[in-house]
């Protein structure tokens, strides 16, 4: 829409407030403030929940693998020839051993139940969510045959643990003996403590050499599962239907959809009515500038009476009342932007203050998963937002520029 001269001065005009017009554009700020609070809202909460959603799959995947290939009991005895036939699986990039199993562990009197993991040393080394996690210790201090581990902060904080520290590990299936089974209990080092940033793991993992996991289980060469990795983790279903079918009656593939269902869904459904709710405050804020706008015509109506005596055509006026409502929408949505944006940068400060002032644990790592809060802001979300909050100014602002554009100058100045 391109203005003249004439059309962009009253337009500015009236966006400034004039004698007697106080309350007028007291309202049309309050417009523009819901209007950037509606943009910031929704910016904040989407970009929050995206970063949520892919802080855990980044993590959960990255320990778990797109995919496993789980043996019927926990138990995988021809793995090496189940490894062979998901290495060869076309889109399969990565295929790892795994063996994994809740027991307990006990250090000076606290007992802690965990999830015992064995795997292969290139496999820990080379783990990219346990890479850079490492608190305190060395994770190349793991060695087959060396009873020496890797334990989560919040599992070392439990129990009181320390890099150096013995603890034990109790498994409870241990030996048969005349007098009954006798539970197995081998004594660990502590080599390196780390937290991958989600609570039930940092909680409770324990890392292992595999052949440590082994003898510690009793399994002899036999492990648990196979670790897979594809190229794409959305389509891991058709990648992997070709290894599902070879491994039909030894194994079962489970893709981290099925792992994580109810999570990632509840996630889902949260995202979207977290989006419709809070585009409720921009259509508020809508409501807000329509209001103003019909004040200001109705204010304004002598003016535009005598402007279109003069020669102003009604398209003229159709585009200034346009263009004050959109201009009020569009500082609006600019400025909810940038609030937006520095909230998320400021977001753990923000976080902190919060909590002095209520005096609540708003972030609590053992409900929400995760020990940060996350943020992943989305271009495409962002530029929606954006785009929505001009409509809804503009459609608002259609009904008070016809008003105005159909203003009848000779009724209005008869009895002038």
């Amino acid at each position: 829409m391109i203005l003249s001269r004439f059309e962009r001065t009253i337009a500015k005009r009236y966006l400034l407030p004039g004698k007697g017009e106080g309350f007028i554009f007291l309202v049309a700020g309050i417009s523009l403030v819901a209007v950037m609070l509606g943009v910031a809202a929704l910016i904040i909460v989407m970009s929050v929940m995206n970063g949520f959603r892919a802080e855990l799959f980044d993590k959960i995947v990255g320990l778990n693998g797109h995919a496993v290939v789980q043996g019927y009991g926990g138990r995988l005895p021809d793995w090496r020839d189940v490894l062979k036939e998901a290495k060869a699986t076309p889109g399969v990039t990565s295929a790892t051993p795994l063996i994994e199993q809740p027991l307990l562990a006990n250090y000076q009197g606290r007992v802690e139940a965990v999830l015992v993991r064995g795997m292969t040393m290139p496999d820990i080394l080379g783990n990219d969510t346990l890479k850079g996690k490492v608190q305190a210790g060395r994770l190349d201090s793991l060695k087959p045959g060396h009873n020496i581990i890797a334990i989560g902060s919040g599992l070392a904080e439990n129990l009181g643990a320390t890099v150096g520290s013995t603890i034990s590990i109790i498994n409870p299936a241990g030996r048969a003996t005349p007098f009954g089974t006798v539970p197995r209990e081998i004594g660990y080092e502590v080599g390196a403590i780390f937290e991958v940033g989600i609570y039930d793991y940092d909680k409770a993992f324990v890392i292992m050499p595999m052949e440590n996991a082994q003898q510690l289980l009793l399994l002899g060469d036999v492990v648990g599962m196979i670790e897979v990795q594809t190229v794409n983790a959305d389509k891991v279903a058709d990648i992997l239907t070709p290894l599902a079918d070879k491994v039909e009656g030894r194994a079962v593939v489970t893709d981290w959809r099925q792992l994580n269902s109810s999570l990632f869904e509840a996630l889902q459904v949260d995202r979207v009515v977290s989006f419709v709710i809070l585009s409720l405050i921009i259509l508020v804020a809508v409501f807000n500038i329509l209001s103003s706008l019909i004040m200001l015509v109705r204010a304004k109506t002598r003016d535009i009476a005598i402007m279109r005596t003069m020669g102003a055509k009604r398209s003229s006026m159709l585009k200034i009342f346009v263009t004050v409502g959109v201009t009020i929408g569009t500082l609006g949505m600019a400025a909810g932007v940038v609030l937006g944006f520095i909230f998320l940068y400021f977001r753990e400060d923000v976080l902190k203050l919060i909590q002095i002032v209520t005096g609540q644990n708003i972030w609590d790592p053992s409900v929400r998963f995760l020990t940060d809060l996350p943020s992943k802001p989305d271009p495409v979300e962002i530029v929606v937002i954006c785009a929505m909050a001009l409509i809804f100014s503009f459609l608002a602002t259609l009904y008070p520029a016809f008003k105005a554009a159909n203003t009848d100058p000779v009724q209005v100045l008869r009895y002038e």
